[in-house]
């Protein structure tokens, strides 16, 4: 309350309450009645799972006091089942607050804030995930690799340090999610190879560790979109930032802190294309979910990727018309995201090949390429800049 500006603010210093029902009178006291206030309570979840019938103080305090004055009580939190909880069916808060998801920085306000190119644009929401703290620190006109110098060079970080702050809000350091979210972040996808990664550990202990993951949507668990049933289920971190610090950061915290942030960014440069290839997925399915219809592609309900468990057959973009089991296929494509190569008859021929491999339909082709497109015979083609486009309609 030091920062406050409600009149006789200085009562908390004086009186310190030491239980949340005698705050909360205290706070409906000097909340004035002629004009409006506003309340935040930040992590909530946290408050939920660590202090006994919080929710149903909660509700009491606003039935009773708080709901009588001029106020918005904001409560925040970043874990989204955790406050869709608060607000569920059977919880003391149940329909008294109404749910706001306020989510990172997207590609195109990371372009525009960090003056980036739109290719560029989306180097970086890989590596900050959009979040502001980060995108502060990287300096206007730097490009990606004099951000990741910098912030290498200095151990505490928001680059280096956020990702570890949140997840020990969500996860103890004790908790087998944490192990399991490892082994997802290093790359590992499927069920078998993420349970040898995360040191062989029991069927049912990581299939409780992948629901809570799924549950508060660290990990997001996808299947293939086609006309069949599918039970190749792959897991990947959801949040572009985490995956990142999970890849490349998180295994050389002792390597950073010692001042060898270089070791770290030489790693990253030699992986980094590989990396980032795959990482760019979800992101284009995202940006072409918010672009179509666009005059050649119609709106696509679904929007996913195939792939067998041999992986002879892959597919990065299947647009239909529901998921996982669609009824129709709109259009298949092929991301292509290097620095100098073009998407090309090669790439094309492996398409069609690999649409054959599903659907005996002439179902149409798209391409989407960092570096242009050197081919004929696709349907459509999105390059870095039509794909910023969608963000800035949302």
């Amino acid at each position: 309350m030091g920062g406050s500006t409600l009149p006789e603010r200085e009562l908390f210093a004086e009186e310190t309450p030491e239980q949340w029902n005698a705050a909360f009178r205290l706070l409906a006291e000097i909340l004035p009645d002629d004009r409006a206030s506003v309340v935040v309570i930040d992590e909530v979840p946290y408050l939920m799972e660590r202090v006994d019938a919080f929710e149903g103080m909660l509700q009491r305090a606003w039935d009773r006091l708080l709901s009588r004055k001029p106020v918005l009580l904001l409560l925040v939190g970043s874990d989204l089942s955790m406050m869709e909880a608060l607000n569920s069916y059977d919880r003391p808060f149940h329909q008294r607050g109404r749910e706001m998801v306020v989510g990172p920085l997207n590609p195109a306000d990371i372009g525009e804030m960090l003056g980036l190119e739109p290719a560029a644009a989306f180097d970086a929401a890989l590596v900050t995930g959009g979040l502001p703290l980060i995108c502060a620190e990287w300096r206007p006109g730097a490009d990606l690799w004099e951000f990741l110098r910098d912030s290498l060079e200095n151990p505490i970080s928001a680059l280096l340090v956020s990702a570890e702050r949140s997840l020990a809000a969500e996860f103890p350091p004790q908790a087998m999610s944490r192990e399991v979210l490892r082994a997802i972040g290093s790359g590992e996808r499927t069920f078998t190879n993420i349970a040898r990664a995360a040191g062989g550990i029991a069927h049912t202990t990581l299939v409780r560790a992948t629901d809570v993951l799924t549950e508060k949507r660290v990990v997001a668990a996808e299947l293939p979109l086609s006309l069949r049933p599918s039970k190749e289920r792959r897991y990947r971190v959801a949040d572009p930032y985490l995956r990142f610090w999970l890849a490349f950061l998180d295994p050389h915290m002792a390597e950073i802190e010692r001042m060898r942030g270089d070791l770290t960014l030489s790693r990253i440069k030699e992986r980094w294309t590989s990396w980032r290839g795959r990482a760019i997925e979800p992101l284009v399915r995202e940006s072409l979910a918010r672009l179509l219809p666009d005059g050649t592609l119609p709106a696509a309900p679904a929007i996913g990727g195939y792939w067998t468990r041999s992986n002879d057959v892959e597919i990065d973009l299947v647009g239909a018309d529901r998921q996982p089991v669609a009824k129709e296929l709109l259009f298949l494509g092929s991301i292509k995201w290097l620095e100098n190569a073009a998407f090309d008859d090669q790439d094309l021929a492996a398409l069609q090949k690999h649409r054959a491999a599903i659907t005996g339909e002439p179902v149409p082709l798209v391409a989407v390429s960092r570096n242009g497109i050197r081919c004929s015979g696709l349907q459509a083609a999105y390059e870095p800049a039509e794909l910023l486009s969608g963000w800035r309609r949302a």
